[in-house]
């Protein structure tokens, strides 16, 4: 067995390339499972100064410094997510505390519903089984255990110290990121090993993937949110800004996202409407959304990322997600990309190599 094992390790890591690429990302896995609360600010200020990068860079083709573009850039965020936390947080909030509120009367309509159904057809209903599950829905529903729960949820993730901590430091940080950006590359080249061509392959490989991955991620949001919002409004559906933001931030959890969040919008359109005929052209719009979404939008705006398999991509949602929550359910995929693009750039051991020339 060890004889067998020594024999793998000898052709996966004789490459000294190969050592220091796993030594990275090993490096870089364990610091941020062990060490991703103290450094939640610092990981946040280094996604955003990627993601905001790109401008920058536009700046500097049209003759604007470094400096003076990365000012502008940080501005016009800030200018973003002011507008965004006074204009659409408190719609959100409010909308979700009626809701909470509205839950014991959505409730007893839907069991008159169910009731209604009883009486038609008992030969397909147990009322005692019935009976039970209304039980356990009331004890989990209920208004003051949903209230507790929110406020234990806010206490620990808003806290006013966290907040304030997020709204100086990130900003500042944002900025030198960009500001800096080349010395602090140069600087930190330092603290990797010097023979590192294989892991500077897989990540100009990956670079501008993950770029198109999360861009493209962020423009999906805006726009599913929005039209679904729109689609709502018009049709006068209650709590129609919460059910777009939750709409539009479905489309982080591939394939699931829009499953989960059918359910709350099926509900409410149906405590609202009943069967008629606004609850069936909703459902009608909002499938065409969801459609042109996976059909349209999302092959335009992810043509270039890498092709990877749906039951790799779930699989990748449950894994990162359960490791780092929201964080890993957002880079689920350019995680797993990544993982591909480790295991395609690996060095190839010499019977690998003789089957790929044969399979030629």
């Amino acid at each position: 067995m060890f004889t067998v094992f020594s024999r793998w390790y000898q052709e996966r890591f004789s490459d000294p390339q190969a050592v220091t690429l796993m030594a990275i990302l090993v490096g870089f896995a364990l610091v941020i499972y062990f060490a991703a609360g103290l450094l939640a600010p610092l990981l946040v200020a280094l996604v955003l100064a990627f993601l905001l990068e790109w401008p920058v860079a536009q700046m500097l083709k049209v003759g604007i410094n470094r400096t003076a573009g990365a000012s502008l850039v940080i501005v016009l965020f800030l200018g973003i997510v002011v507008l965004l936390t006074f204009g659409l947080i408190p719609s959100v909030w409010r909308q979700g505390v009626s809701l909470i509120a509205d839950l014991p009367s959505m409730i007893d309509k839907g069991l008159l519903t169910i009731q209604t159904l009883i009486n038609q057809y008992p030969q397909f209903i147990n009322p005692e089984q019935l009976d039970l599950m209304v039980g356990e829905l009331k004890k989990l529903l209920d208004t003051q255990h949903v209230l507790d729960i929110a406020k234990q949820l806010i206490g620990y993730s808003a806290s006013l110290l966290v907040l304030m901590v997020y709204a100086i430091l990130v900003p500042l940080l944002v900025f030198f990121f960009l500001k800096d950006k080349d010395q602090l590359i140069s600087g930190s080249k330092r603290f990797f090993p010097a023979n590192r061509q294989l892991a500077r392959k897989v990540w100009f490989e990956m670079h501008q993937q993950i770029f198109n991955y999360i861009r493209g991620k962020v423009i999906e949001i805006v726009v599913v949110g929005v039209a679904t919002y729109i689609l709502f409004a018009v049709m006068g559906l209650r709590y129609s800004v919460l059910l777009g933001v939750l709409t539009g931030l479905s489309v982080l959890i591939p394939y699931v996202g829009a499953t989960l969040v059918t359910l709350p919008i099926t509900l409410v359109a149906f405590f609202q409407w009943g069967f008629s005929s606004e609850f069936g052209y909703l459902m009608l719009g909002y499938g065409i959304i969801q459609a042109l979404d996976g059909n349209l939008l999302v092959p335009i705006l992810f043509s270039d990322a890498v092709d990877l398999h749906p039951v790799i991509i779930i699989a990748a949602v449950l894994v990162f997600g359960g490791l780092w929550g929201v964080w890993g359910v957002f880079f689920a995929i350019p995680l797993a990309s990544l993982v591909k693009a480790v295991i395609n750039a690996w060095p190839k051991t010499e019977v690998e190599t003789l089957h790929g020339l044969d399979a030629s």
